[in-house]
């Protein structure tokens, strides 16, 4: 089969695309056939090397396509259905799984992390992995929803217990995890401050039902955030972009608020001063994806149109070095996503 492999990190020039040995399907696998499979910011930190990547190594956690072959071993799916794959992996037998919170288990992963992933024409996976969609959802949409609808649900729900008119203020918002973010916490009853890098991107944030936007290139957020709230500050800050934000961040919250975190795209090392955690009493959280029951639970929202995949723009396959490039130079709103 053709899949799109790299040997050494590096930057998107590394991307190969190449023959690679088909899949052997165990007798505890489903074989599937891929027709989408949408980037994220881990694809990018993976190809420029991550700890526990074994190379050569092929990346893709979001996977959309058909089941082709159905090992003997599995029952209740079927060869043909439409479907998406939970883009985590787990050893399914510790405290934390059996217990519904697989992204507590030590050996969570992401798939096309530890393990290589979809940018390829053929997978096999665990069957609890293979979720069917309906016919009205397209291959691209359903490969836009898994980790980042999962992630801001996690987020939002389990870990920030957002509650109507709460306010969030939500970085990126033309990222896949935060046009997410902006419909979930629409649905939860939320108002949402959301933030972007030019004009366009803040009119699509507007129309996924942003509130208030703020560019944040061009504006200071804790100025804006304090002008929309009243001096107030935000209930709940959705932080994924790390250092280059985090003080900005704090300085957003109101007392008493919450700050989640489940990235750090511009760098993992932030300061802050202690003063203001203990004397605002403020949170901080983090959050890493999420559980099967919580990613059923957002497909179910997904599946009935009450949230709606984001998807930017699609590459052949073997263009996944523009798809990448597209990614790196924050072009995209919503998600990229490569068809084989």
């Amino acid at each position: 089969m053709k899949a799109i492999r790299f040997h050494e990190f590096g930057g998107p020039e590394v991307l190969k695309y190449e023959d690679v040995p088909d899949p052997q399907l165990r007798n505890d696998q489903v074989l599937v056939r891929v027709k989408a499979c949408a980037l994220n910011h881990l694809d990018l930190w993976v190809r420029k090397g991550l700890p526990g990547v074994k190379l050569p190594h092929i990346n893709g956690s979001d996977v959309a396509g058909d089941i082709v072959e159905v090992g003997e071993y599995v029952s209740g799916l079927r060869s043909a259905q439409r479907v998406l794959l939970a883009p985590m992996t787990y050893c399914g037998i510790c405290e934390f799984c059996t217990d519904g919170r697989q992204n507590m288990c030590r050996e969570f992963s992401v798939l096309g992390y530890a393990k290589d992933g979809g940018n390829c024409e053929f997978i096999a996976v665990p069957p609890q992995n293979v979720i069917p969609i309906p016919n009205d959802l397209t291959y691209d949409e359903a490969a836009s929803v898994p980790l980042v609808f999962l992630t801001a649900w996690h987020m939002l729900v389990t870990r920030c217990q957002t509650k109507p008119g709460d306010i969030v203020l939500v970085l990126g918002g033309g990222s896949g995890v935060g046009s997410a973010a902006i419909q979930v916490a629409k649905l939860l009853g939320a108002r949402v401050i959301a933030t972007a890098g030019d004009e366009a991107k803040l009119d699509q944030s507007r129309e996924l039902g942003a509130d208030y936007t703020i560019h944040h290139y061009r504006d200071n957020i804790p100025d804006e955030v304090s002008k929309i709230t009243a001096k107030q500050g935000v209930d709940i800050v959705f932080e994924h972009v790390g250092a280059a934000t985090f003080n900005e961040s704090v300085k957003s919250l109101k007392r008493g608020g919450k700050l989640v975190s489940c990235g750090a795209t511009t760098g993992p090392q932030a300061s802050f001063d202690l003063r203001v955690l203990f004397s605002k009493q403020l949170s901080f959280l983090g959050s890493y994806m999420g559980t099967m029951g919580e990613l059923h639970t957002v497909l179910g929202h997904i599946f009935a149109g009450r949230l709606k995949p984001v998807v930017d723009k699609t590459f052949p396959l073997r263009d996944a070095k523009a798809a990448h490039e597209r990614l790196e130079n924050k072009q995209q709103f919503g998600k990229v996503v490569l068809n084989p």
